[in-house]
């Protein structure tokens, strides 16, 4: 048992121990209110990706809860972030995406700037000075920060900057060089479960085994080509991760390996792969520097063991990169038991150009049979687990505190924002959980002897 001080705060349903996360806490009604009057109102969202808006006048709506949020590119270095609501009755002036010089509200015509600055009231003569005051009138401003490619907002003007709140996931991920990826598609699924449960999902390996057979050594059986075994089963994972996958491991990526696949290795097994691993890696950073792609030194990155498999980046966000390329993942509450799950297939493009303005997908069902085997493997589960949770005999979940600490570090972190906690002890605790997976119970730094609910 990890040894950690953990003091329950005073929150219904609180995680009162390290390693038992209550059930209540994925469909109680009263539960999902505290987080959405407490807990979403206060965190760093990843709103859009940059490719979205790409010129100015270009806007995407993001949407969090009851909350309407205008993004817009301004110029060439600025991005901002309003809430769509007219200044008039409140009408949204927004839907969806698109391109304007200004946003005109479509019920009675009244104008702002792309800056949020109101440029005309129609008959304003007809409204009293107090209510025309310019300051007063302009569309009221959204924290918006920009990094790795993407906007980010906050709903609270009293937030920490986004950095903070980001790290080290964020450093990390700049030595990958995360910021020149771009779209290659993009795809959304309409899940029927909490949207922690969603995202826990993805918090661990430990259930690759059983979701994800085709994953383990025992899914691979070599031939007797003269290909050298090492080869040939590093070959088959980067063909089966990538399967359907794009970013998880790219069509690029593995035509480079395939390429190599008959260079003399040495005969021990540990010293086969980590020649042919150091070859993969030069190859491939070799082959998209010369495409004019802000690229990193694979090698380097590997050899001070930069970059993970995962990356988790609080409270709804995960990178997960691979030789070039990397998927992504943004999860988003509809209701208690109603989650939309995006994904991303990033990846680099000549002189890191993207190939268009990405649009915003058309939600599936976790069934469809689009879904690479994957994800779809993953969201086969999550339904059924919700279900479960509801079972009478079930009261809370029984986590390994050594490989499944993540969850329990997510969860008690979201108990200190609903517990009022101030920023400076949650920025440290958040930094805590923006980690890999397969990770212990951290110690959060967020006990404190308070009252019980």
């Amino acid at each position: 048992m990890t040894d950690v001080e953990w003091t329950p705060l005073p929150v219904p349903w609180a995680v009162r121990s390290v390693d038992r996360i209550p059930k209540q806490r994925y469909f109680d009604p009263d539960f999902y209110a505290l987080e959405t009057e407490l807990f979403w109102p206060r965190v760093w969202q990843m709103a859009c990706r940059l490719e979205e808006v790409p010129k100015p006048g270009d806007f995407v709506e993001y949407e969090i809860l009851d909350q309407s949020i205008i993004v817009v590119r301004v110029d060439d270095s600025t991005v901002r972030a309003y809430y769509n609501a007219c200044r008039h009755r409140g009408m949204k002036l927004i839907e969806g995406s698109g391109t304007r010089r200004s946003f005109v509200c479509p019920f009675h015509g009244w104008c702002w700037g792309l800056d949020g600055n109101n440029t005309f009231v129609l008959r304003s003569e007809m409204f009293d000075d107090a209510n025309l005051d310019a300051d007063d009138l302009a569309l009221t401003p959204v924290r918006c920060e920009l990094w790795g490619g993407c906007a980010w907002i906050n709903l609270d003007d009293d937030a920490p900057p986004l950095r903070d709140c980001i790290e080290p996931f964020g450093s990390r991920h700049d030595e990958f060089k995360v910021e020149a990826l771009r779209t290659e598609w993009w795809k959304s699924c309409l899940l029927p479960v909490n949207w922690k449960l969603a995202t826990a999902a993805f918090m661990e390996g430990y259930h690759v085994p059983q979701t994800h057979p085709q994953l383990l050594p025992s899914a691979y059986s070599p031939d007797s080509s003269s290909v050298h075994p090492v080869v040939q089963a590093s070959l088959y994972f980067m063909r089966t991760l990538g399967s359907g996958m794009g970013g998880m491991t790219h069509e690029n990526d593995i035509r480079i390996a395939e390429g190599l696949q008959h260079m003399s290795l040495p005969d021990d097994p540990a010293e086969a792969m980590a020649t042919w691993r150091g070859a993969v890696n030069d190859a491939v950073t070799s082959w998209h520097r010369a495409r004019d792609c802000d690229f990193p030194d694979l090698n380097d990155l590997e050899r001070r063991r930069v970059i993970d498999p995962i990356g988790f980046c609080f409270p709804h966000y995960f990178i997960l990169p691979q030789y070039s390329s990397a998927s992504s993942y943004r999860i988003r509450p509809l209701g208690p038991e109603e989650t939309l799950f995006e994904v991303w297939s990033l990846t680099r493009y000549p002189n890191d150009r993207a190939p268009g303005k990405p649009a915003a997908p058309q939600p599936l069902a976790p069934d469809d049979p689009s879904w690479p085997m994957i994800p779809a493997q993953d969201f086969s589960n999550l339904p059924r687990q919700q279900k479960g949770l509801h079972a009478k005999g079930f009261e809370y979940m029984r986590l390994s505190d050594q490989i499944e600490g993540l969850i329990s570090n997510f969860e008690r972190v979201i108990d200190g924002f609903i517990a009022g906690l101030p920023y400076d002890q949650l920025v440290p605790a958040i930094q805590r959980t923006n980690t890999t997976i397969d990770v212990p119970v951290a110690e959060l730094g967020l006990s404190e002897k308070v009252r019980a609910w």
